[in-house]
């Protein structure tokens, strides 16, 4: 299935997080946490300004990317499970 997002905003794939700890101690399954780290999607095509100019979203496809903890709302596509967010939910873009 093909998605788009609307607006502003973006499809996210959570990207799993390290299963040990610096010191190498390896975290159990039930005391992980959500990621809060993931790869864009898909972008909407923007936002609408006062003047209708639609204002392009600063994320592309294939960006790392940072969330809170709590932000986007869960969906199921093609059996992966996704979020779909607003750009102003995303925290910070992580440099290759």
């Amino acid at each position: 299935m093909k998605f788009k997002p609307l607006h502003d905003r973006v499809l996210v794939r959570r990207l799993e997080e390290e299963t040990k700890t610096a010191g190498g101690i390896i975290i159990p399954d039930n005391a992980k946490e959500k990621p809060t780290r993931g790869q864009i999607v898909a972008v909407g095509a923007g936002v609408r300004d006062d003047s209708g100019k639609v204002a392009p979203l600063e994320v592309k496809e294939g960006d790392q990317v940072l969330f809170g903890k709590w932000g986007g709302q869960e969906v199921k596509i093609d059996g992966e499970e996704l979020l779909i967010m607003k750009e102003s939910d995303i925290l910070g873009v992580i440099a290759a």
